[in-house]
């Protein structure tokens, strides 16, 4: 991995879970705005780092215990997880035992997918990221609903450092067709899993609802993926101060916000 850091050591902790096809940094815009008041960490995966190879998520989140460790980290006020760093975020809250107050996630890859069509997925994914780097990101509009030149950097550096055999283990061991991981009542309470109302992966909602009762659901009303995150790292940085001070999100007119038990 390769960790990019903002803000002051002595502050709070933000840890960022990034999306598929981006590197770590694609989280600064919103890390910057947040840089006054709390340290944030943003991991870039094996799957995307140069001359790295990808093992297991369990080794991905060893390698961030021991960034945390080596930095005398003990407690994570936040952790932002988007898209498929969903997945990794679960797995890091279920194995570790350093202490959580806060979780967002922003259109989480809630998915489950069998393994034969995760590995016939794989040729398709690795291609269209390629394509980005190939193409200078000329190809993402192609794949996505957006092609922002503030994010296609991002893109370009992910799709350079990618290899097949990467995207492969990672595959292998993400997206499973498993029971979603256990979370304490107390940890619901504090956790806000958001999805745009117009995004593919607003169909995982009702399952994610169902599985953590005592949670929390905002929907954004016609935004798509990751798209206020993308469009508005400001009010994206201010929302997620709210939640940390108040466990609510602020009032904000396109989102709907279902709070479970």
């Amino acid at each position: 991995m390769v960790f990019k850091t903002t803000g002051n050591k002595s502050n709070s902790v933000i840890l960022f879970f990034h999306a598929m096809g981006v590197t770590g940094e694609s989280s600064m815009p919103v890390a910057e705005k947040m840089a006054e008041k709390y340290y944030c960490i943003m991991p870039t995966s094996t799957v995307y780092c140069s001359g790295q190879r990808y093992q297991s998520k369990r080794d991905e989140i060893q390698q961030i215990v021991r960034f945390l460790g080596n930095h005398g980290i003990k407690e994570i006020e936040l952790i932002v997880a988007s898209s498929i760093g969903a997945d990794l975020a679960m797995a890091f809250l279920t194995e570790i035992k350093i202490p959580v107050k806060h979780v967002f996630f922003d259109g989480g890859q809630f998915a489950q997918i069998g393994k034969a069509t995760r590995r016939i997925m794989v040729p398709f994914l690795y291609i269209a990221m390629k394509s980005l780097y190939w193409s200078k990101g000329k190809t993402l509009k192609r794949i996505m609903w957006c092609d922002d030149d503030k994010i296609k950097p991002y893109f370009i550096e992910a799709g350079k450092n990618l290899t097949y055999g990467n995207l492969r283990r990672q595959l292998t061991d993400s997206l499973e067709d498993k029971p979603f991981s256990e979370l304490s009542e107390e940890l619901q309470k504090h956790t806000f899993w958001e999805f745009g109302s117009i995004e593919e992966h607003f169909k995982y909602r009702n399952a994610v609802m169902q599985t953590y009762i005592y949670g929390n659901f905002p929907v954004f009303e016609g935004f798509n993926h990751m798209q206020y995150q993308i469009q508005n790292p400001e009010g994206f940085a201010r929302m997620l101060e709210t939640i940390i001070e108040t466990d609510r999100l602020p009032e904000l007119a396109f989102a709907m916000w279902y709070r479970g038990k």
